[in-house]
């Protein structure tokens, strides 16, 4: 008996659907772009005011350190977290065929 594949359900969105979801991937992205290097500034910022305070000189490195640090980590969660929303096998390449390849 030969195996027939199932005819794989239409999943085509509204033009609407599609278009909002493509300016949110935008809006993610872009987030993405920014969030580094305000994160080492407000670290830079945070580090020079306690250098001035408590009169030294090298708060201002660790601050920068300690903003790139965490604007790394937090991108790297948001990236997991929308990886996990997706799902197992969600990625582009993904047609569910069955064929193995």
């Amino acid at each position: 008996m030969p195996f027939n594949r199932p005819i794989p359900k239409s999943k085509q969105p509204s033009k609407s659907t599609s278009s909002l979801a493509s300016l949110v991937e935008a809006e993610k992205m872009m987030q993405v772009a920014v969030l580094l290097p305000c994160s080492a500034f407000v670290g830079w910022v945070f580090g020079a005011l306690l250098d001035k305070y408590l009169h030294q000189t090298w708060i201002s490195l660790v601050g920068i350190l300690f903003g790139g640090i965490s604007g790394i980590i937090y991108v790297v969660r948001m990236v997991v977290t929308a990886g996990a929303k997706r799902g197992p096998g969600a990625g582009p390449n993904s047609d569910n065929s069955g064929t193995g390849k």
